[in-house]
């Protein structure tokens, strides 16, 4: 684990994030000094539980809300140089077991690969989706108007969230979801920070594009569990209802961002690579 440093981006959650860091130390003990806490301007009683319950964590305070990736390149621009991998986690998340070792065990084996995701589990520890394929503006018109309801677009939506897939496989995907990624740091170093134009939403599967696009490899490895907490703000609000909603228009303006800036772009990994791709497996 010395080569570890893990982050933590908090956003007045602090009871969330006390059972995430309760779980890291109950597994991990004396693992205190590799963890820094982003919190995100909370403004609620996130510094005072701190001081009190975890006074050897290392906490850095926004003095507004930067958004997500942000406060992602926030923690990497303050993890030692001695950390070959760094782990960004939400608050939600519950360490389960020896994830952390699994997942540091087939980053040390497999050089390729630039980011791994776990399998999240919900409290009842049912499965949770939490590899995507790349989104496309369709499937924006699908899950946010009446299109949705047709059989064609559920299907479309079925293929983006990956339920073709086998969950219990390690394989290789398009994007994983933010909220917990382990991240190789020589890989960062190569293709960059995560972009701070995205307030919040699709900057996790930006920076997984990006990693393909550098010849780098994203990997979904649910032989690593973790219990995620999932509250999905912006995903139930469609039509004139996203008006009112404001991670539901957040979300759609960093769609808008994405789509910009890969306008023209071909997909770094498409349906043919996909199907060709060997499973993600160690040596």
């Amino acid at each position: 684990m010395s080569n570890l440093f893990i982050v933590i981006i908090n956003y007045k959650t602090p009871d969330l994030l006390r059972q995430c860091l309760n779980s890291l130390l109950s597994n991990y003990p004396g693992i205190e000094g590799k963890i820094l806490v982003i919190d995100n301007f909370s403004r609620d009683n996130t510094a005072a539980m701190m001081q009190k319950e975890f006074p050897s964590i290392k906490v850095l305070a926004s003095n507004y809300n930067s958004g997500f990736g942000t406060a992602i390149n926030w923690g990497i621009n303050n993890a030692p140089e001695a950390a070959e991998y760094l782990l960004f986690l939400n608050p939600d998340i519950i360490i389960q077991g020896n994830a952390l070792e699994k997942m540091l065990e087939f980053m040390a084996k497999r050089q390729d690969v630039a980011l791994l995701g776990p399998k999240l589990l919900n409290p009842d520890l049912s499965g949770q989706n939490s590899c995507r394929r790349f989104i496309t503006p369709q499937l924006i018109l699908y899950r946010r108007t009446f299109l949705g309801r047709f059989s064609f677009a559920r299907k479309a939506l079925k293929h983006f969230l990956m339920e073709d897939i086998d969950h219990n496989k390690t394989q290789e995907v398009d994007w994983i979801f933010g909220a917990c990624m382990m991240v190789r740091r020589s890989a960062i170093e190569e293709v960059g920070l995560m972009d701070e134009r995205y307030f919040l939403y699709f900057e996790d599967m930006d920076w997984c594009r990006r990693f393909w696009e550098k010849g780098w490899k994203v990997c979904y490895y649910p032989e690593a569990k973790m219990i995620h907490y999932h509250r999905r703000e912006s995903a139930a609000e469609s039509g004139f209802s996203v008006l009112f909603n404001r991670a539901a228009r957040i979300h759609i303006a960093s769609a808008v961002k994405y789509f910009i800036k890969f306008f023209g772009v071909p997909k770094p990994r498409g349906e043919s690579e996909e199907r060709k791709a060997p499973a993600c497996q160690t040596p």
